[in-house]
Parts: structure tokens; C-alpha cells; sequence
């Protein structure tokens, strides 16, 4: 067999493995879309597979007019950028100087760091200490506990190793300090990781749901992700109503369950393909370059 016909063939084996991957990811997502569009006696009569039956929008209707749900959403978003303007305030102040020969103990301060990655104080001191902080039923205890990631503090110093010294030694020459080094060349030659940086961040506090669950009583307080699981839990006694008489004019939980989810979900995806371009330059570049 031909080189040529075998990188053919090695090819069509990594697309075909590749879409059967998305599909897989995909299908779960149509279901969901599919089952908040449809009525409830398509739901009821098991009629839903991947798209909606006897389209309808009651069900975002219900969620749009339910103001606790709208003042979550407003608050997740206010919650999600705070931390992550904090998360890469301390990456970037992190990463920077572990790249500088000059910085005293700079090896000492990087296993220091990477042996947290794979050992922690476990759950119970955790919660001790935002207890003993008075971060309890606070925005902080969402954000301070998991304020900085190691793996992407390693990811963004090894793109700020990578670029070139000339640069800087000619601000340096030229008068400028380190901050203004680091504000005026190294952030703007930087974008590519800090987008990326800023979406993993981004993403990982959208999508939290234990520390919520943990630290957070307030229900003026709960993120997006622990308002869904609320949700979940108090429609399945009305589930189990359900089963036991007549639907009426209720909503069935499964599509509200499936709307709320697609409601949760949309703001990210709308914040994701702005930040794309920069995502494979991002990682790439901080994984291997150094």
C-alpha cells in the first residue's frame, strides 16, 4: 500500500472518529432543544426524539416570567465576569515573574504550586476556611477559594517565556520597569492566551455548582447552575403529581427541566465563538513554545 493511500486512509479513520465524537456530544443537545419546544402531550405521549413536536414556547415563556430566574441570570453574569477579571489578575501577576531568572526561589515557588495540582487540604478544610472568613452566603466564597489555576498559570508563563527577550530589553533600555514592560508589551503580544485563559475561567465558574452548593444558602445568592438544580429537585414532586392525576394547564417537568437547561446555556455559547480565533493559537502556543 502507497504512503499516499495510507495518510488516506488514517485520514478518514480520524474524521469518521471524529464526527461519530460530535455526534455523540450533539444528539443529548438536539434532544434537550427538541423537548423544550414541544407541547406537553408530545412530551406526555413519549412523541419527542430530536426535533420538537407540536412546536410551542411555553415553557420559555414560563421561565422569562419568572423574575428569580432573570435575576439569576443577571447576577451569574456579574458573578462570572468578577471572577474571571480576578482569576487573570493573579495568573498574570503569577506567570510573569516565575519567568524571570533574576526571581529568588522561582523554582522553589513553581513546585510549590504545581504539587497543589495534585494534592489539596480535601473538602472539609476547604469549607472550614471560607467558614472562618466570613465568606459564607458571600459573592467571595465563589470566587477566592478557586481563584487561580495552576495549570493555566503554567499555560500563560510558558507563552510570556516564549516571546522574544529583545523585546523587553529594549523597553528596559529604553527606561521602562517591569509593570510597564509587562502592560505595554508583553499583555498586548499576549491576547491569544489571555482569551483563552479568560474563557476556561470563564466557562469552569459558569458551570460551578458545589461551592454553591456548599457555601451558599441565599437564594438571592445562587448562580445559574445551582437555581437549575433547584428547579430539578422541586419539579419532581410535581413529576410525581403528574403521574398520579391529570396534567390541566401545568407545564411537564421535563420541559421545563429542558428549557431551564437551554436557558442556562445559551449565554456561554454566544460568549464562546467571539473568543474561538484565539483559541487554538492560545493553547497551543502556551503547551509547546518555551
Amino acid at each position: 500500500m502507497s504512503i499516499k493511500k495510507r495518510i488516506n486512509l488514517a485520514d478518514i479513520s480520524i474524521i469518521l472518529i471524529i464526527t461519530a465524537v460530535s455526534i455523540t456530544c450533539l444528539v443529548p443537545f438536539l434532544y434537550m432543544i427538541a423537548l423544550s419546544f414541544s407541547s406537553n402531550d408530545a412530551i406526555i405521549s413519549q412523541k419527542v426524539a430530536l426535533w420538537p413536536v407540536d412546536f410551542t414556547l411555553e415553557t420559555y415563556k414560563t421561565i422569562l416570567s419568572d423574575v428569580e430566574m432573570i435575576y439569576t441570570l443577571g447576577y451569574t453574569i456579574v458573578l462570572t465576569i468578577v471572577y474571571t477579571l480576578v482569576c487573570m489578575f493573579l495568573t498574570i501577576c503569577a506567570a510573569y515573574p516565575l519567568t524571570k531568572q533574576r526571581l529568588k526561589g522561582r523554582n522553589f515557588i513553581l513546585t510549590v504550586l504545581v504539587f497543589t495540582m495534585y494534592f489539596s487540604g480535601g473538602l472539609i478544610p476547604s469549607y472550614m476556611l471560607v467558614k472562618n472568613l466570613d465568606m459564607m452566603n458571600t459573592m467571595w466564597s465563589l470566587i477566592l477559594p478557586g481563584a487561580m489555576s495552576v495549570f493555566n498559570l503554567i499555560i500563560l508563563k510558558t507563552f510570556f517565556a516564549s516571546l522574544p527577550e529583545s523585546l523587553e530589553e529594549s523597553a528596559s533600555i529604553d527606561g521602562c520597569n517591569d509593570l510597564g514592560i509587562l502592560m505595554r508589551i508583553v499583555l498586548p503580544l499576549s491576547l491569544p492566551s489571555i482569551a483563552t485563559l479568560s474563557l476556561f475561567y470563564a466557562v469552569d465558574r459558569w458551570n460551578g455548582f458545589q461551592d454553591a452548593l456548599f457555601y451558599i444558602t441565599d437564594k438571592n445568592l445562587y448562580p445559574m447552575q445551582l437555581k437549575l438544580y433547584q428547579i430539578i429537585t422541586a419539579n419532581q414532586q410535581l413529576d410525581a403529581q403528574q403521574g398520579e392525576g391529570s396534567v390541566g394547564a401545568y407545564i411537564v417537568p421535563e420541559s421545563l427541566k429542558a428549557a431551564s437547561v437551554m436557558f442556562a446555556t445559551v449565554p456561554i455559547l454566544v460568549v464562546y465563538p467571539k473568543l474561538q480565533k484565539y483559541f487554538v493559537d492560545g493553547v497551543m502556543t502556551g503547551a509547546i513554545k518555551g
